[in-house]
């Protein structure tokens, strides 16, 4: 097996698992929750998915930090390692503070920009009431994985994310039972700070950590690392919301049949950024070390994403009548669904080598040029799947898989035009 290939499914496959056992969290929260009646229900997806894009906040500091954690890793500099991690937790300190007591004290406003009023709302405050302060710990436990990451350990991550929901599936129902909504967000906050306690541990017995010296706070760097990853991940949740309210104009069957399929190729899209993730680190890695091999590392990753996508589309394609019957959809829901992911494969096929090959740019400094193609793709997706939606959601698919194509088309020639993700972009990233 190429040596590439080897070391970029070693530290894929614990992302993977770190970025399903959120999702398992959240299904589990979900089923407890739904005892208490559909308002209930409403509260918790608001404040769920609110977090979800609170999340593009937390890749500022934490894939910043992996980024320059795992270039002075390669580079074998201790005190650049010292400063990557000084610059993620004063990143931290200044972003989480002021995030989660705004978020505290807007949380009224923003339960009702998005639910409006009804029974949800004064629900949706009081989960906010515990959320908002404790989005402080998801944060550090972000930046917490992300360190780690950067020094090649993506398996304590992943048994950190296993330890949080896990404890959520003990915590849930009794902490729900007893305070209802707030029951719920405040067994996540518990748990995550539990895992968040571990990785404390973890981090000082990490031993390349531990020798790390030397002054300095990559404060800046931090900064010009991570924020065009997290507008990267913006522009995507933006344009995954649009999206939907797309579909919505093709009815209610279309759009309820949409959300569930969409939610299932989560199993698969998340293998995609399991794969970016390790294609980041392992190229952080391999330019500190002063070697440019991002076209070997790109053609790996494409090849470990493009397998994993193809056996998803392949399996989705199949199970689909099933997956949508375990989900309790009605016979028009059901058929929409169905109809949806036995589309989609190009798409995912397409997805899974434009995410992993984004790695690649990521981990050697061309990140903000990553944004520029995302920014394209969206902006040409969002019309195309408007005017394709008279198809219905083949139509839908259709435009998904042509913007996807042009992103893939574009970052392959930038890929293959070593000027266009220029050495110094790669020095900017050792600075």
């Amino acid at each position: 097996m190429n040596s590439h290939r080897k070391q970029l499914i070693a530290l894929a496959h614990p992302v993977y698992f770190s970025l399903l056992a959120p999702v398992a969290a959240g299904i589990i929260n979900t089923v407890w929750v739904s005892r208490l009646g559909g308002p209930a229900v409403a509260a918790v997806a608001v404040a769920t998915n609110t977090e979800n894009v609170l999340l593009g906040v937390a890749l500022v500091f934490g894939s910043g930090t992996t980024v320059l954690v795992a270039h002075a890793r390669g580079a074998r500099d201790p005190g650049a390692v010292r400063a990557a991690v000084r610059g993620g937790w004063a990143v931290f300190w200044l972003i989480a503070p002021l995030v989660a007591a705004g978020g505290f004290l807007l949380r009224e406003p923003l339960a009702r920009l998005v639910l409006g009023g009804g029974a949800a709302l004064p629900l949706a405050v009081g989960y906010f009431a515990v959320s908002m302060p404790g989005i402080a710990v998801f944060f550090a436990q972000q930046l917490v994985d992300g360190i780690l990451k950067g020094t090649g350990d993506t398996r304590t991550p992943m048994r950190l994310a296993l330890l949080a929901s896990g404890l959520i599936l003990v915590c849930d129902p009794f902490l729900i039972h007893l305070y209802g909504v707030q029951g719920a967000a405040a067994s996540t906050v518990l748990c995550r700070g539990v895992a968040l306690g571990a990785g404390l541990v973890a981090l000082r017995r990490n031993a390349l950590l531990r020798t790390a010296a030397g002054p300095g706070v990559a404060f800046r760097r931090t900064l010009r690392t991570g924020l065009p990853m997290a507008a990267d991940f913006t522009v995507r949740q933006g344009g995954a919301l649009v999206l939907v309210a797309i579909v919505a104009r093709l009815g209610v069957t279309a759009v309820a049949g949409y959300t569930i399929a969409y939610k299932v190729m989560y199993v698969a899209t998340m293998g995609f950024y399991a794969v970016r993730q390790a294609a980041s680190i392992h190229t952080a890695h391999v330019v500190g070390a002063g070697r440019d091999e991002r076209r070997a590392i790109g053609r790996q990753a494409v090849l470990v994403s493009g397998g994993f996508a193809l056996g998803a589309a392949l399996l989705l394609a199949l199970t689909a009548p099933w997956i949508m019957a375990a989900f309790g959809a009605g016979p028009g829901v059901a058929r929409d669904g169905v109809l949806f992911l036995r589309c989609v494969g190009p798409y995912l096929l397409l997805m899974a080598c434009f995410i992993a090959l984004g790695g690649v740019f990521e981990g050697s400094g061309g990140a903000p040029v990553l944004l520029r193609v995302t920014l394209l793709g969206t902006a040409v997706q969002l019309p195309l799947a408007y005017g394709l939606s008279g198809l219905g959601l083949p139509g839908v698919c259709l435009a998904l898989a042509l913007s996807m194509a042009l992103q893939c088309a574009v970052v392959a020639l930038l890929a293959a035009r070593r000027q266009e993700v220029p050495e110094a972009l790669v020095a900017r990233a050792s600075v």
